[in-house]
């Protein structure tokens, strides 16, 4: 289960994009692109392809290109020529597939406004053709085979692309500024702790007493016409009165997922029970790139996943009349996401869909840097209602590298009025945390509201998605992870702690929901754990509105 250094980790989020762009085309171009326009304003530069490919093959610096690289170091100059030659490892099949898909088009006709066809027409469908060629050469995806298979003079246009660059840094910036205050913070606040000997406490970390049993119910909604599979986990031998979760799981996953820190959980004595989302799971994921489906997700899953909670509790309270003879206690029920899972819970503890300022988020130039607003742009074909899932039966909610921030909004966040931990990874390339974490967290209104962040955690585990997509990013980036059972220790101990504080009202388990025990599990640890609470707010929202003066953000 992966929830969630300090180095350059917003780096990841272009990179990660490319990473992924390519798509199927299988006739050739009728010609192929002979130089590279750059324009910006007035000004107007050009290099032939050819005398690129000559500088990659052999290092020669013709007179065509001298007059640009002769202004940059020899360091830079090997830089350029790696970066021309670099191969992407990529599957063109199953990106073509991607990129017929309504966010596949979407990340095509942003890259394609500053990669254009030559006067000025967006790019996007040349330079998916160009892609592919180059995936399916012998010599493979790179940038320079890309450059020789675009299929006109290709043009760069300047102000755009360069104002692109000045926004990633900022990003860059503003990821690693938020990563050392978030020490800063957690470590203030861990001062004004109650001072706490962790070692002589039980580790929470560490499988509880109960045995745990898992069963799979197959489960019909008629009233959706859905069926789907819920995995629950049962804790043996708890007399009574128990605890209640409902996990919801992140786009193309299952729950399988996640199974081992829900079974951590329930060894605690919760009932955790984790739906399939059948128009977002890894099935659904798997038949897009077979060509069965043709989106990523089904649209109507950001009404359909909120249901599929409550439609769960439902069922939980009619079983609890029968197989488990009123020992449920589904007065207070938690709530657990990851990722779209993490907008799942959070619409079901009250948060709204705001239109308007997803509309206008969705506009923005350079929107496309935070990969998250993609997905959340395509509730905009949602037809324009008020829609609210508030289920009034749940009473806390964790949403891990929540998807969230521009669908809510301000207006929707601030609507959840009971307990929320939200969790970040530092180097999350899908939810990035300071696009995505950081201004949710300000907007939340409850007191009792928490957030930690993972140094080094990127979104999910790398090492279990799909092989294609894996050998892809690896090609294109130098991750370096924190061991998974890292990770997996900090969510289990701070998750646990979290509901047992406000599903159970036990007290003893405080002492684990504070800065301290963050900075006690952080110790002597290169990847360090921050946890922040409502104290840390206030200062949270001076450091961003400083950041945007000072950076000319608005």
């Amino acid at each position: 289960m992966s929830y969630f250094k300090i180095k350059k980790t917003s780096e990841k989020i272009p990179l990660f994009l490319l990473g992924l762009a390519s798509t199927f085309l299988t006739s050739l171009p009728v010609k192929a692109a002979e130089k590279l326009l750059f324009t910006y304003g007035p000004l107007k530069l050009s290099v032939k392809v050819e005398s690129l490919e000559l500088f990659a093959k052999d290092g020669t610096i013709n007179e065509d290109l001298r007059q640009y690289l002769n202004r940059i170091s020899p360091e830079d100059q090997a830089k350029f020529r790696e970066s021309l030659t670099k191969k992407i490892n990529i599957d063109g099949v199953k990106v073509s597939r991607f990129f017929n898909t309504e966010m596949g088009e979407s990340i095509l006709l942003r890259l394609g406004k500053g990669i254009t066809l030559q006067g000025g027409t967006n790019g996007g469908i040349a330079l998916r053709g160009a892609i592919i060629q180059s995936a399916l050469d012998p010599s493979g995806l790179t940038l320079l085979n890309v450059l020789k298979k675009y299929p006109t003079d290709l043009q760069i246009q300047g102000e755009l692309v360069m104002g692109a660059a000045d926004y990633g840094k900022k990003v860059i910036k503003a990821t690693n500024t938020l990563v050392e205050e978030m020490r800063n913070w957690t470590a203030e606040e861990a001062v004004t702790n109650p001072a706490t000997d962790y070692n002589k406490l039980a580790d929470i970390r560490k499988t509880g007493q109960y045995q745990v049993k898992k069963e799979r119910w197959q489960l019909t909604d008629k009233s959706r016409n859905r069926s789907f599979y819920v995995d629950v986990f049962v804790p043996q031998a708890v007399t009574n009165n128990i605890p209640v979760i409902v996990f919801s799981h992140g786009l193309g996953s299952s729950p399988d997922d996640y199974a081992e820190n829900l079974k951590h959980t329930a060894s605690y004595g919760f009932l955790v029970a984790a739906p399939q989302h059948i128009g977002s799971d890894a099935t659904y994921f798997k038949e897009m790139f077979e060509g069965l489906n043709k989106n990523i997700f089904d649209r109507d899953e950001f009404i359909n996943r909120p249901k599929d909670i409550s439609f769960v509790i439902d069922e939980l309270e009619r079983r609890n009349q029968g197989e488990f003879q009123g020992k449920l206690n589904l007065k207070n029920i938690g709530l657990s996401g990851h990722s779209f899972g993490g907008y799942t819970v959070l619409a079901v503890a009250g948060a709204t869909i705001d239109f308007d300022y997803l509309q206008q988020s969705c506009d923005r130039l350079y929107s496309g840097f935070n990969p998250a607003i993609l997905l959340q742009c395509r509730a905009l074909e949602l037809p324009r209602e008020n829609y609210n899932f508030r289920d009034p039966r749940v009473s806390a909610v964790f949403a891990g590298n929540p998807v969230n921030r521009f669908i809510f909004g301000e207006k929707g966040i601030s609507k959840i009025n009971i307990p929320v931990m939200l969790g970040s990874g530092s180097d999350d390339p899908a939810t990035p945390p300071a696009f995505e974490q950081a201004v949710p967290f300000i907007w939340l209104n409850t007191p009792n509201k928490y957030w930690a962040l993972i140094e080094g955690q990127a979104h999910v585990n790398f090492n279990e998605i799909d092989g294609g997509i894996k050998e892809a990013l690896d090609s294109t980036l130098n991750f370096t992870f924190p061991p998974q059972d890292l990770i997996s220790s900090y969510v289990k101990g701070i998750t646990l702690a979290f509901f047992e504080v406000h599903l159970n009202n036990n007290q003893n388990y405080r002492p684990y929901l504070q800065s301290s025990y963050a900075e006690y599990l952080s110790e002597n640890k290169e990847f360090k754990l921050s946890f922040i609470t409502s104290n840390s707010s206030d200062k949270l929202k001076t450091e961003i509105d400083k950041f945007r003066r000072e950076n000319n953000i608005k």
